[in-house]
């Protein structure tokens, strides 16, 4: 569509506007188990980035917006990452601090899944979702 002919930007009005990442798959070692800490297992990550997204609808610059490449490699960093964490809280809790480094963010929410949890039972998924604000 021809910048003429785009429609105006929502205005970003706090909590309306978000970057939405799915299913970003990663093996990591997490969990309280010693075999869970030894032998990477996969993980799945949901991510909510609340921001205003008025500039970027009107400017189309990635300047103006959250470069979503960059949280993702961030997220993979996390969770592939040397450092292992017992809980999925902590895990969450840490990719939420990196998804909150750029200022423009004002919340996020993780969710965060382990995709073969170790019990005795047939599951597709245990996980956790948070969310945290400035």
């Amino acid at each position: 569509m021809p910048d003429g002919d785009r429609p105006p930007a929502a205005g970003g009005r706090p909590g309306g506007d978000r970057i939405e990442l799915r299913g970003i798959r990663v093996l990591g070692t997490h969990g309280v188990l010693a075999e869970e800490r030894t032998r990477a297992q996969p993980f799945e990550v949901d991510l909510d980035l609340e921001l205003d997204l008025g500039r970027a609808g009107d400017t189309d610059d990635l300047d103006d917006t959250v470069d979503y490449g960059d949280v993702v490699a961030r997220v993979i960093d996390v969770v592939a990452g040397a450092r292992s964490y017992n809980l999925l809280e902590t895990l969450a809790g840490v990719i939420a601090s990196e998804a909150l480094v750029d200022p423009r963010v004002t919340a996020t929410t993780v969710a965060i899944r382990k995709l073969r949890p170790p019990l005795a039972a047939e599951l597709d998924s245990v996980g956790v979702r948070i969310t945290r604000s400035r």
